[in-house]
């Protein structure tokens, strides 16, 4: 399997799979190639999970015209302001701001300064799992990583979170 590698100052080993289906390794420095090869080698069967993953998402969008991608975008910025600001307050955070792209491999983003950003592709699935990303987001803002603690805040407002999520994975 082909993949690039990128060394740096961290402590274990990554893999990224790009939008194109490339992938990447994250690596130490002073990591043996050996050592790398066995690490994809024990995670092939993910890297062509998510590689199928990243090729449907983009089929799925790349299928919609720009009139359609318009109609989803005015959804997304008519409903997803008041979950934010509902999920904020409960959770008792506060962000810098809200925008929706066009993002066709992830659903939302938090930055390090608060600002929160959904795609408009969130808006073809059901409410309950836009309810689950809109709250992951503003969970993020609490704890920027996915830590034990980031998902024990997650469950807390929403215990059902689980079976939201996978409603992402059905269309």
């Amino acid at each position: 399997m082909k993949y690039e590698i990128i060394y740096s100052k961290r402590k274990t080993l990554c893999l990224q799979i790009k939008r194109d289906g490339s992938v990447v390794v994250r690596a130490p420095y002073r990591t043996s190639s050996g050592l790398i090869e066995n690490f994809v080698s024990k995670h092939t069967e993910w890297i062509i999970k998510k590689q199928n993953a990243v090729k449907n998402a983009t089929s799925r969008v790349d299928s919609l015209s720009e009139d359609d991608i318009a109609v989803l975008k005015k959804a997304a910025l008519e409903i997803i302001p008041d979950k934010v600001k509902y999920y904020a307050s409960i959770v008792g955070v506060e962000y810098a701001g809200i925008s929706v792209n066009k993002a066709k491999t992830r659903f939302g983003s938090c930055s390090s300064k608060g600002r929160l950003n959904f795609s408009c592709f969130l808006m073809k699935y059901p409410m309950e799992a836009i309810d689950y990303v809109v709250l992951h987001e503003v969970a993020h803002l609490k704890e920027l990583n996915h830590s034990k603690k980031f998902w024990a805040t997650v469950e807390k407002y929403m215990p059902d979170y689980k079976e939201r999520k996978l409603l992402l994975k059905t269309r």
